[in-house]
């Protein structure tokens, strides 16, 4: 219990500041929520209905080709105001601010002419004629008109026009939603003239993305609405506004100052964030809504679309940087969304983030670290790792179900990524103690055993014992020829020096392919694959081995030559067989109660031995058995003979390796093969002449590894000739030597 009251406390110290840093809330944890709810909506978004009583009047490309640039002169602007009252425009709300006089009006167009007697008699013609700015008040003051501004913090521009009054129950709302010291307002006669002026104000997430509406502003100490809400106001002829706050009657903030409730609008009741926000769910972007500002001028558009509905008023050209981005679109008209919070307010389809909903999060979060924590030390990763996947994954259903089937908003990430958290500390640590613990076996053990032995009690220390299991394996030889020879004339540790450096790079092409060396006999290397690891692969891997086995040789001798000239000696060039065999074996801990090592035995070990002596015999430098070459098309096997080694009485048919796979695939190289296996034929068939025939082809073909293989069977054939074989022979070579 000792050894796990740190792992207990470092797990509740992760837990600890989760939940602390989610308390917290910095910009990255909430982008990650907000991304969360975007996945949600775009999977599940909003279906667009076109009975909505609300459309977009779109100052679009082809408005502005079709009537000029804007921004368009103050008479247009009145000439659309008369055109959608006339078709029965319930509200038309601008998503414009009109803070600056018509530049088009006759009386400040024709100031900039030059002080001339005709330019004047221009000037007291204009004086006489009514301002485009007078003409757009009086049909703003004529139409349920609703005007936009824009607020800031700039305190000397001044206080927007009161339109509507307010009433609030429980704290105060001014306290909670967002404040500004000024605005952008409208020209004094459009404000007086307007029955409800809006705010244009976003606030969008870090990341530009539109998510939440305010409807509601503070400046200096009043409220105002936004754009969208005091069009509902204007639409239902209300004149104030209910604001309920925590700590109003029926709320139970328990005296904590919480924020706004709900926003009451005529008799539309709509449910707010603390901070008098809604969380829009969008539709994708859709033209339904957009009515072109020409068509309208023009009369081309059927008036259903306009009588009865909320008209706002706004732009789609690209060119007038009116783009916003939302969780369904990169980049919508900033109108479009005032048309969406105006649709989804009337539709009360509201996406609610509850209060309750972080101490929700917090305590799942809570629970299923604990647990967790608890799991890993009790009974391991893996069935840590089930609840864990099925904690991840109930939370994720139940956010998802609650969002499809009840429009709520619970962040199923946080606590994810904190399950996540837990389960990798946890397990982290769990492993390092157990590291701890296979570096005192390894301590205890790693003078007197192998080191894959000493890895595997490590892991298990119940395979102290001695034993074994029977498995398909490859085995491999590789012996250095006529090694006296090689060694006379060279001290000890001259001799020692070369066998190391032959060693080594033999060793490390084995252990790369995945081999496990079994021992070291002098200048012989014993190995094998498929223990004690599985390696399905096994044969091609050694025969891999022995193919770069050879190419290094080649580096070798290179090197060895190159210091033979440099010293003045003669260089006598290192030459190798392998044997390779593949068959079952016992593979385990074999020895003595006293002192075991993991090794291997069996027949097939003495095959492979066998066959790496008669590379000698054939010439060539690897000779491997059929099991080994199977079907395998990697590498180029050319047959050498059928065999009976020494110490077997049943025949081998052995093979050499003469390339690779791309070597195998051409077409002279199975031409080659043909012929090969044509000689091999009529050889074992007796039939000497064809057999003599054939070997004069083969060797047309240049192979020079197989040159001594071609004198051996040119030899036996003119034997064979002189004194034929027994009625009883199958054309196996009986082996004399090892």
């Amino acid at each position: 219990m000792k050894k796990s009251v740190p792992y207990i406390l470092g797990m509740l110290s992760i837990l600890f500041c989760a939940v602390v840093l989610r308390a917290a809330d910095p910009a990255p944890v909430a982008q990650l929520r907000a991304l969360v709810f975007d996945m949600f909506q775009r999977t599940d978004p909003r279906i667009y209905n076109p009975d909505t009583p609300v459309r977009i009047a779109d100052i679009d490309e082809d408005s502005i080709a079709k009537i000029g640039q804007w921004p368009w002169s103050r008479t247009v602007i009145a000439q659309l105001v008369e055109q959608l009252t006339a078709m029965g425009a319930v509200v038309v709300a601008f998503d414009v601010v009109f803070s600056e006089p018509d530049r088009t009006s006759p009386e400040n167009a024709l100031k900039y002419l030059p002080a001339t007697a005709e330019a004047q008699k221009l000037i007291d013609v204009a004086k006489t004629l009514p301002s485009y700015d007078k003409i757009l008040a009086e049909s703003v003051a004529n139409a349920p008109v609703v005007i936009g501004l824009v607020l800031n913090n700039q305190k000397q521009s001044g206080m927007p026009a009161d339109k509507a009054a307010f009433a609030h129950a429980g704290d105060d709302p001014r306290e909670f939603v967002p404040a500004f010291e000024g605005s952008v307002r409208n020209l004094a006669a459009f404000e007086k003239a307007a029955i409800g002026m809006g705010s244009l104000n976003w606030t969008p997430d870090i990341d530009q993305t539109i998510r939440r509406v305010p409807l509601l502003f503070r400046v200096g100490d009043k409220l105002f609405p936004s754009l969208s809400v005091d069009a509902l106001r204007v639409a239902q002829q209300a004149s104030t506004y209910i604001v309920k706050s925590s700590n109003a009657s029926g709320e139970q903030a328990y005296g904590e100052k919480t924020g706004l409730v709900s926003l009451k609008i005529g008799s539309v009741v709509v449910p707010t964030d603390g901070e008098g926000q809604i969380w829009l769910k969008f539709t994708k972007h859709e033209p339904r809504r957009f009515l072109p500002v020409w068509k309208i001028l023009t009369n081309s558009i059927d008036p259903t679309e306009v009588a009865g509905r909320i008209i706002v008023v706004g732009t789609s050209a690209a060119g007038l940087f009116d783009l916003r981005t939302t969780p369904l679109d990169t980049s919508v008209p900033g109108v479009e969304i005032h048309a969406q919070a105006l649709e989804q307010i009337m539709s009360g389809e509201f996406l609610i983030r509850p209060d309750y909903a972080l101490a929700l999060e917090l305590t799942y979060m809570v629970l299923v670290g604990i647990l967790l924590a608890l799991l890993i030390l009790w009974v391991g990763a893996e069935w840590s790792a089930a609840l864990g996947m099925a904690a991840i994954g109930s939370i994720m259903f139940a956010s998802w179900y609650l969002f499809t089937n009840h429009r709520l908003l619970l962040d199923p990430l946080y606590p994810s990524l904190v399950a996540a958290t837990i389960y990798t500390f946890g397990t982290l640590s769990v492993y390092l103690r157990s590291e701890s613990e296979r570096r005192q076996v390894r301590s205890a053990f790693s003078r007197y055993m192998s080191p894959d032995l000493v890895a595997r009690l490590a892991d298990n220390p119940g395979q102290l014992v001695l034993g074994g299991e029977n498995r398909e394996m490859t085995i491999m030889f590789c012996d250095i020829r006529e090694f006296t020879k090689l060694s006379e004339g060279l001290e000890p540790t001259e001799l020692t020096g070369l066998v190391n450096r032959f060693l080594t790079p033999m060793t490390d092409i084995i252990l790369r392919e995945q081999g496990t060396i079994d021992k070291y006999m002098g200048d012989c290397i014993m190995a094998f694959w498929n223990a004690p690891l599985d390696d399905p692969d096994h044969a091609r891997n050694a025969c891999r081995a022995a193919i770069h086995m050879m190419a290094a040789l080649k580096d070798l001798n290179a090197t060895f030559r190159r210091e033979a000239d440099e010293s003045g000696r003669e260089h006598i060039p290192i030459r190798v067989g392998i044997g390779v065999s593949t068959g079952e074996c016992c593979v385990g801990n074999m020895g003595s109660e006293q002192r075991f090592d993991y090794s291997v035995i069996g027949d097939n070990v003495n095959v492979a031995s066998r066959l790496e002596g008669q590379s000698l015999a054939y010439g060539v430098t690897v000779v491997v058995n059929e099991s080994t070459k199977g079907t395998m098309t990697d590498f180029a096997f050319v047959e050498l003979d059928l065999v009976n080694v020494k110490g077997k009485e049943q025949a081998v048919r052995v093979f050499t390796i003469v390339g690779v796979a791309e070597k195998a695939a051409s077409s002279e190289f199975q031409k080659f093969t043909r012929h090969h296996e044509a000689m091999l034929a009529a050889y074992r068939e007796r039939r000497w002449d064809d057999a003599q025939n054939e070997l004069v082809t083969c060797r047309a073909y240049g192979e020079d590894v197989l040159t001594g293989l071609y004198e051996i069977y040119e030899e036996r054939i003119i034997i064979y000739k002189q004194t034929p074989p027994p009625e009883d022979w199958d054309g196996a070579y009986v082996a004399l030597t090892k």
